[in-house]
């Protein structure tokens, strides 16, 4: 196999993991459960996975009449369900109290690994938009609720106000 069609595979890691450091770094400035590293390696993993299967689909090593057909689609599932694991893990609820935390952070998570999943699929520029479109809710949505006086803002509720 021609070893330059990994190179992309790992040039496409790279963007994941710097897309996915980029948010990171945000949730690493407002101290919650995964930040900057786990963000990458997400973003990281979910290209590679993606890429491996590319690689895979096209590797001639495995061509027999025995071979499976491989749906990438597959992978991308797989990536969901191990992310899903990693949210799960960000998430606390505080016994006697009907806070939450951690949701946003889980989301976030999500959000890197399906980047990741677009940077495997060599869709850079999609990946960046929605980058930039995170960071913008994250941040844009922390400045309103500084701006709004009292404990009720719109589109809050107590599960949301910890993270």
């Amino acid at each position: 196999m021609d070893w330059t069609l990994q190179l992309f595979v790992l040039r496409d890691a790279a963007v994941a993991m710097l897309l996915g450091g980029v948010i990171g770094f945000e949730r690493e400035l407002k101290n919650r459960p995964a930040g900057f590293r786990t963000h990458m390696l997400v973003g990281g993993a979910a290209a590679l996975l993606v890429g491996l299967g590319q690689l895979v689909i096209i590797d001639h090593r495995l061509d027999s009449e025995l071979r499976l057909t491989i749906d990438p689609l597959r992978l991308v599932e797989a990536v969901i369900a191990g992310v899903s694991f990693i949210g799960a893990g960000t998430i606390f609820a505080r016994r006697g109290s009907q806070v939450v935390v951690g949701i946003t952070t889980a989301a976030t998570i999500l959000m890197v690994a399906v980047i990741g999943v677009m940077c495997g699929f060599r869709y850079h520029l999609l990946a960046a938009l929605a980058t930039a479109l995170t960071l913008l809710i994250l941040t844009a949505i922390n400045w309103v609720e500084r701006r709004i006086p009292g404990d009720a803002k719109p589109g809050e509720d107590k599960a949301d106000k910890a993270d």
